[in-house]
């Protein structure tokens, strides 16, 4: 068995582990930024086998400058859209922040008096 017959290319920025719908970047960002280790990884994220979890870091191990920026890449996306949505909350975001500012309100007032 060859190490990429663990994973699906979908899409250069879009690999996956077979027979799953996880990506490699939510194991790979356990791993390089939580030091996390493989157990634990494999514990947090059942439907992964022990054994795809090392694979997908053995992988990282041997396309490091490839599958850094493809993590780079993924990060950067991901802030991207986090930024997107702090400047456009959807409706429900910005009805449950004016609730907690209320409670929030409400607290402060009682604790005043």
């Amino acid at each position: 068995m060859q190490l990429e017959d663990y994973f699906n290319f979908i899409a250069p920025n879009d690999i996956r582990l077979k027979g799953s719908r996880i990506g490699i970047e939510t194991v790979l960002y356990e791993y390089i930024y939580r030091a996390r280790t493989a157990e634990e990884i494999a514990s947090l994220f059942t439907p992964l086998t022990l054994e795809q979890v090392y694979a997908t870091i053995l992988y990282y191990l041997h396309e490091k400058e490839k599958v850094s920026k493809y993590m780079a890449d993924w990060l950067e996306y991901c802030l991207k859209g986090e930024r997107e949505q702090d400047e456009n909350p959807p409706a429900f975001v910005v009805r449950l922040r004016e609730l907690k500012a209320k409670r929030e309100e409400a607290k402060r007032i009682l604790n005043e008096g």
